[in-house]
């Protein structure tokens, strides 16, 4: 097999800005690790879009390095144990594509520590299909879970509908028998959203101003992928007793509420983490989602596409223009 492999590069400018270009690397440019992989999917996550298009927020702490915070591939080289040429694996999170080069490359390494075995009854595309949007959306459903929030509670809304997390969620909360309904700001996603298991959506401009510090009781619970007013207003039409899975800030990351929902309604506001999310934790959630995802419904989001369409997909997906899922083959 060939030493030199692609990646998009990223490196830093005159001006001291990330700047990314499709480059041809060998062994020297491999990031530190204990096991080596040979990339075979990534995918384009929101952070993702921020590092590639060079944000002022400096998503890529360290340079040069490739982005890319997920990947799936195939071992070639391993110094642990717990891995042995030949096995399939999976990673999301860890500061990989932050503070150590990403999956948008061919080859790349990583600490065994990181890494997952690839999930029965799941393909390696799939696993990138899912990514870290797919796993945050499994991680908010199991807080929802974990808090008592169950089907016969009532209707659950899920923000940011249009995206990755937002479509998984809707697909895994259809399938363990709940009405889900989808927030967006594009009606046009109506077919698509609900061909997904949303019993309907609502427009985003619903939630989008200052409302009543306490509405009407509507929602069982949410997951929110969106932040800042959208998250005020959901939490205000919380039943009692009900609970919103944080787990996003694509519309802002600020909190322009108040606590009334949660002292005169018990709602809770449920925190949602994958980067660092433990490894038990974060096995269950794959072994959740190979048995709880509809794999039909993943194959629906999916798009493929090649390295060299990294960088126009990370423009759209911060334009709010990306629908369902982009998987990268490193192959293409």
């Amino acid at each position: 097999m060939s030493e030199t492999y692609k990646a998009l590069w990223a490196q830093e400018n005159a001006d001291g800005k990330a700047e990314v270009a499709l480059l041809e690397l060998g062994p020297d440019d491999l990031p530190a690790g204990d096991v080596t992989v040979r990339v075979r999917y990534s995918t384009v996550n929101y952070k993702d879009g921020l590092a590639v298009m060079g944000n002022k927020s400096r998503i890529m702490r360290k340079l040069p390095m490739a982005p890319g915070i997920d990947y799936a591939g195939v071992v070639e080289a391993s110094d642990s144990d717990a891995f042995a040429a030949g096995d399939e694996v999976v990673l999301t999170g860890w500061g990989v594509g932050e503070g150590h080069s990403g999956g948008f490359a061919q080859r790349t390494r990583a600490k065994a520590d990181w890494l997952v075995k690839r999930p029965d009854g799941l393909s390696l595309q799939q696993c990138m299909a899912i990514g870290t949007a797919g796993f945050t959306s499994m991680l908010s459903v199991m807080a929802l879970e974990d808090r008592g929030v169950t089907p016969d509670a009532g209707p659950i809304l899920v923000t940011g509908a249009g995206g990755g997390v937002g479509g998984i969620a809707i697909a895994l909360l259809a399938n363990l028998g709940h009405e889900v309904w989808g927030l967006t700001g594009r009606e046009s996603l109506a077919d698509y959203l609900t061909g997904l298991g949303a019993a309907g959506i609502v427009p985003r401009a619903e939630l989008a101003e200052a409302g009543r510090p306490l509405a009407a009781e509507r929602w069982a619970g949410g997951i929110d992928a969106v932040g800042g007013q959208v998250l005020v207003n959901l939490l205000a039409a919380t039943k009692y007793g009900g609970a919103v899975a944080a787990c996003g800030l694509a519309g802002g990351f600020d909190l322009p509420g108040t606590v009334m929902p949660f002292i005169l309604r018990g709602v809770d506001l449920l925190g949602i983490e994958s980067v660092y999310c433990p490894q038990p934790r974060r096995g269950e959630a794959w072994a959740r989602l190979a048995r709880d995802l509809p794999l039909d419904k993943l194959d629906a989001m999916i798009h493929v596409h090649g390295l060299a369409e990294v960088p126009a997909l990370a423009a759209d997906i911060l334009k709010g223009q990306v629908q369902g899922r982009a998987v990268i083959d490193l192959e293409v």
